[in-house]
């Protein structure tokens, strides 16, 4: 449990990555992951992918807006849900946060790219194949960090309380 806790607490959102590939088995055991994460009344409504090609880590950059350090990733994690379940963001969100906390375990960094609401979702979906019943929650990319960003937070105090909110 404490290695959890703490790669929880040590996760950071990183945007530079080493030119280091990701091995195979840690890529499957990453989206094993993301789909084992909860889901309202156990539907499952998501694709979970993962991209390594550079040209179209390339593309996907290309259509984000502020994604465009996804090109230098080794991996880019994608999770879409069907658009028509009522908790497809939620379900969706799950996954994302599975995937992203098995990168941390594995030593990857990751930052969240936002899919949904984006305009660029559907090109995403189109670059990717996806069925267009799906809608993107969110691309991932990861690689190995070659940096080390800081924690910028607020205090626990500042944005938690217990029982009553005083």
């Amino acid at each position: 449990m404490k290695d959890v806790t703490a790669a929880l607490k040590a996760r950071r959102s990183v945007r530079k990555y080493l030119a280091k590939e990701v091995p195979e088995d840690v890529i499957a055991d990453v989206l094993d992951c993301g789909r084992l994460a909860p889901t309202a009344m156990n539907l499952q409504p998501w694709l979970i992918g993962a991209a390594k090609d550079k040209a179209l880590l390339k593309s996907l950059a290309d259509a984000s807006d502020y994604g465009k350090f996804i090109a230098d990733a080794q991996v880019c994690f994608t999770v879409f849900s069907e658009k028509d379940k009522k908790y497809r963001l939620e379900d969706g969100s799950a996954a994302v946060m599975n995937i992203i906390t098995a990168c941390q375990l594995h030593g990857l960094g990751t930052c969240w790219v936002a899919g949904d609401k984006k305009a660029y979702a559907d090109k995403v979906r189109q670059l990717l194949n996806v069925p267009e019943n799906y809608g993107l929650i969110a691309l991932i990319p990861a690689g190995y960090p070659a940096e080390e960003p800081k924690q910028n937070k607020k205090a626990l105090e500042g944005v938690s309380f217990r029982d009553v909110r005083r």
